[in-house]
């Protein structure tokens, strides 16, 4: 059984404008992980503070970019940062015997960063790609991804990654 998951965080349309930068490149990881049989999972921020602006469910904004590469319905919500505190995302990890991640995506800086730490710290193996993760400011994610290794994380480019 298959126990390795990519794992897409909040690639929608409100995410940062940064994201077109690594779409391509994200995409290229799912095609990889898909041509070696790993779930696929794509995690959707919805912002339920009252008053916000961004995330919100059931808009434009919330939905997944459109080009983003989706070949799979494994499509969860969170409405915090951490993904694993998504009850579907988690029970889905479960079923799944999933114990090792390869994570992509948006914010470098928070829902990146809170769910890979809360991976490591979980006891599960995390390997963040790093030219496929992005953030809205740009000069934090060499600071990012020096963080992540800290946590126990593997940081690969794409290319070091799908060999």
């Amino acid at each position: 059984m298959q126990t390795k998951a990519l794992v897409v965080i909040d690639i929608q349309n409100d995410i940062t404008k940064h994201y077109k930068d690594i779409i391509e490149n994200i995409n290229a990881a799912v095609e990889w992980a898909a041509a070696n049989e790993m779930q696929i999972v794509y995690i959707k921020h919805h912002n339920m503070t009252a008053g916000t602006r961004t995330f919100k469910p059931d808009t434009k904004g919330a939905e997944l970019a459109p080009e983003l590469k989706i070949v799979s319905e494994n499509v969860f919500v969170k409405t915090k940062s951490n993904a694993l505190t998504s009850e579907a995302f988690f029970g889905f990890i479960n079923a799944n015997n999933i114990n090792e991640f390869y994570v992509v995506g948006a914010d470098a800086t928070a829902c990146v960063k809170s769910t890979c730490y809360n991976m490591t710290k979980s006891g599960y193996t995390v390997h963040v790609i790093s030219d496929c993760v992005t953030s809205y400011d740009l000069k934090k994610v060499d600071e990012m991804l020096a963080y992540y290794q800290k946590k126990g994380c593997e940081v690969k480019t794409l290319a070091e990654t799908i060999g």
